[in-house]
């Protein structure tokens, strides 16, 4: 089994074992396997050495993936929130950020339902 990035890749076509690793979907796995010489149709378990420390080198030199996008990706929610920009004031709030309507259908969002019961006097 092929390790690269930190994940084990699946024994499926290359162009789809790329995908489990963050930040590679199914075009830049094509575009790696091209610049790396690799049949996309070939299994990972078929890779061998070479192909797999040419396509680790790919990786490391030219995307950012796993750690570093997810720390990026933080650090850009972080700054959003600091700055107490819109965006920033949703993902605060942990409620949706790109203008989906929240009076109804909101709940991956928000979580679960918080009933709220009338006052008895």
């Amino acid at each position: 089994m092929a390790r690269i990035a930190g994940i084990d890749l699946p024994n499926k076509a290359v162009k789809i074992s790329l995908t489990y690793i963050f930040g590679v979907g199914r075009a830049r796995a094509l575009e790696i396997c091209e610049k790396a010489k690799i049949d996309p149709d070939m299994k990972a378990n078929d890779l061998d050495q070479e192909q797999v420390a040419s396509i680790k080198e790919l990786l490391e030199n030219n995307y950012k993936v796993e750690g570093r996008l997810r720390t990026e990706i933080a650090m850009n929610i972080n700054r959003l929130m600091d700055i107490g920009c819109y965006r920033g004031l949703r993902h605060r709030r942990g409620l949706p950020v790109r203008g989906q309507r929240t009076k109804t259908n909101a709940r991956t969002r928000k979580g679960k339902r918080k009933t709220v019961a009338n006052k008895k006097k």
